[in-house]
């Protein structure tokens, strides 16, 4: 199955580590130094049109950022269809 995190990008959900709330996961200076590697690495796809409200870390080291609540995300991963 894939998972729609915005945008018009889907990501494999046997794909996904783990999804992070913005706000609360940039506070940590790990996790910025994290983003910033990944962004250098040219890792980071940005599917929002605004500001991230979180992003999506995936196990091929890929960070998504979604324009999409992080509690959004997860109802859509525990439905089987996505709207």
């Amino acid at each position: 199955m894939y998972l729609h995190i915005g945008g018009d990008a889907a990501v494999r959900d046997e794909d996904i580590l783990a999804v992070f709330d913005m706000d609360n996961a940039t506070a940590s200076h790990i996790t910025r130094a994290a983003l910033r590697r990944a962004e250098r690495e040219k890792k980071v796809i940005n599917t929002a049109e605004d500001l991230p409200r979180s992003f999506v870390l995936c196990s091929d080291g890929t960070v998504w950022l979604s324009g999409l609540n992080p509690a959004t995300l997860l109802r859509r991963a525990e439905n089987e269809t996505y709207e």
